[in-house]
């Protein structure tokens, strides 16, 4: 039996190894997995705040809002599409473009 041992040894050490490597695999292709959903999420919310940024300009500007740089420049930078959002609301109302803020 003792003969065994360092065998014994030797295939847990080998078996061991290979479950790490394993895990450490599993787990590089999971967080790629997670990276890319993320990334597309971002994307896809990107994409909507774009969207949204344009038609809150081309609702002021077919209303004949006039919209000074600095609001322009205010809505462009804007990424929260829930503000965005009510800055659309509002779009289609307000008499000057800086009351979309307050």
């Amino acid at each position: 039996m003792a003969e065994r041992q360092p065998e014994a040894r030797e295939f847990l050490s080998e078996y061991t190894r290979a479950k790490i490597a394993e895990s450490r695999a599993e787990g590089r292709a999971e967080g790629r997995a997670e990276g890319r959903a993320e990334g597309r999420a971002e994307g896809r919310a990107e994409g909507r705040a774009e969207a949204l940024v344009g038609v809150v300009l081309r609702v002021l500007e077919a209303r004949g809002v006039e919209v000074p740089a600095k609001v322009r420049a205010e809505i462009v930078a804007c990424a929260d599409l829930e503000r965005l959002d009510g800055w659309l609301g509002a779009a289609v109302t307000v008499e000057r473009a800086e009351e979309l803020f307050g």
